[in-house]
């Protein structure tokens, strides 16, 4: 009995030890392949040089990548094998020390306070869940239950951000910087909300997104330039003639599925975007469109200092100083109406019967036609509205800048909107703003550091759909639910529970 005890004691004392040999060697492997990767992508730049073209080397930096690797990849091996509580003590104050302490470069302060930062989460939720790995269908449940808790808090959470977002501006913090970039991510947030509506709801991969949002910016840009009409009245015409291109691509197109149809679509956004800059005479080509009007205070008022056209200024009418703020001001609640009218339509829709046809053609496309939804009109439909709410964006995008350019809507800002639904979640309105704050917001942040910002973000996917292929905040239950549970408790089962 005793030698058996021996043994238990052993093989437990064995399992708490650390396998330093083969955790050292694990993290020395992914540095060698950080290495191979990062010698020709971050270690070598070309530059203009006075003699012509040349290359810069870069040898901190690509010391810093490898360094950051093998860090993170030692301090995973570290959780996996039981000192979670160690190495998060390590990697707080690795991140401490680098938010504090002068550095040398801003690459060495990247890799401490981002480095240590992601390790530091990882091993506090092995900490708070007492266990050191998980598979990937417990890791799916656990998320899954997140998600759930997520959703049926946005009922609340959602009004909080609102009134956040509407006194935002009146608060002492609200210079001409922050609110430039509370403007572009309520754009990217309407844009990801009008996208979710196809590839969430109606479960359909759009690669060309970024045609309707061009279409949008230049029907409006056009309209104003050749016949002088305001912002208001190009506004509904952007999103009618936005709507009408997603039911031209549509049409034809939406009895292909899977990777046919989203190269079809990748296809029309390349058209869209070709054909503004070949066709110099009307669409100005590569010069874009300049002097694009600012909108009016709702065709009462000006923002400029001394309006023309006999036309009241706005600071006169509300008694107020001159400042520029007040359009800047202005656009930001404007973008902010029009991202919560497409956030209530929505959220709306899908209780009605186009909504539920919409999570049943997502779901199962074949069981729809069986049971006789006239599959090409719903898509049509997912299209047309998707498209229409790109063209509001598109506008807004035109008088905001004043000036634009095909430059501005290439397959990369597709890439972006398209990032934003998957990683917040296909299907959840929540997971947008929560997506568009990481994908949009942190790079602002971390602007200086714009050479690395697409690595940065190409890293980021590869991350989330290793860990959480469905999104952050993927929440699938139907919208509308049959019956209640049958063993008399509260919790509802979804429609597709018998499947």
């Amino acid at each position: 009995m005793t030698t058996h005890s021996n043994t238990l004691s052993a093989g437990r004392g064995a399992t708490r030890g650390v396998d330093w040999a083969a955790t050292i060697k694990d993290a020395g492997l992914a540095a060698f392949v950080a290495l191979l990767l990062t010698v020709p992508l971050v270690g070598l730049r070309t530059v203009d040089r006075p003699t012509g073209l040349g290359i810069e080397a870069r040898p901190e930096e690509v010391v810093a990548s490898i360094l950051l690797v093998f860090l993170g990849r030692l301090g995973l091996g570290l959780i996996r094998q039981g000192m979670a509580l160690p190495v998060l003590i390590l990697a707080l104050a690795c991140a401490g020390v680098g938010l504090v302490l002068p550095m040398p470069t801003q690459v060495l302060r990247l890799v401490l306070v981002l480095g240590g930062g992601v390790i530091a989460l990882r091993a506090a939720m092995t900490v708070a869940t007492g266990r050191s790995k998980l598979s990937q269908a417990d890791r799916d449940k656990r998320m899954d239950r997140v998600a759930a808790k997520v959703q049926h808090a946005s009922k609340y959470i959602g009004p909080v951000a609102v009134v956040f977002a509407a006194i935002l501006p009146m608060t002492p913090l609200a210079d001409r910087m922050l609110l430039d970039i509370g403007i572009l991510l309520l754009t990217y947030i309407m844009l990801g909300w009008g996208l979710n509506i196809v590839v969430g709801l109606a479960g359909l991969l759009d690669l060309g997104y970024v045609a309707f949002y061009a279409v949008g910016a230049y029907s409006y840009a056009l309209l104003a330039h050749y016949f002088g009409l305001s912002f208001w009245l190009c506004l509904p015409l952007a999103g009618l003639l936005a709507a009408c291109s997603g039911v031209l691509l549509g049409f034809p197109v939406l009895r292909l599925r899977g990777d046919y149809f989203a190269i079809v679509t990748l296809g029309f956004g390349e058209i869209i975007r070709i054909i503004l800059v070949n066709w110099y005479q009307f669409t100005g080509g590569p010069n874009g469109i300049s002097g694009i009007p600012r909108p009016s205070f709702f065709g009462i008022a000006d923002f400029s200092r001394t309006p023309s056209d006999g036309m009241a200024a706005f600071h006169e009418l509300f008694g107020l100083e001159f400042s520029p703020l007040h359009r800047i001001v202005f656009l930001y609640y404007l973008i902010l109406a029009l991202a919560l009218v497409v956030n209530l339509f929505t959220l709306r829709v899908r209780k009605l019967p186009l909504g539920r046809a919409w999570e049943a053609l997502r779901e199962d496309d074949i069981a729809c036609a069986s049971l006789g939804i006239n599959r090409t009109n719903m898509k049509l439909a997912a299209f047309a509205i998707a498209a229409m709410f790109g063209g509001f964006a598109g506008s807004f995008f035109a008088t905001r800048q004043g000036f634009i350019s095909p430059e501005s809507f290439t397959f990369i800002e597709s890439a972006i909107i398209l990032a934003i639904v998957v990683l917040g979640g296909m299907g959840s309105q929540i997971g947008v703003v929560v997506a568009t704050l990481l994908v949009i917001g942190l790079p602002e942040a971390f602007r200086e550091l714009a050479d690395y910002r697409m690595l940065a973000f190409g890293a980021g996917m590869v991350v989330i759909m290793l860990w959480r292929p469905r999104g952050l905040l993927a929440h699938r239950d139907p919208t509308i639910l049959l019956h209640a549970n049958s063993h008399g408790g509260k919790k509802p089962i979804p429609a597709g529970a018998a499947k």
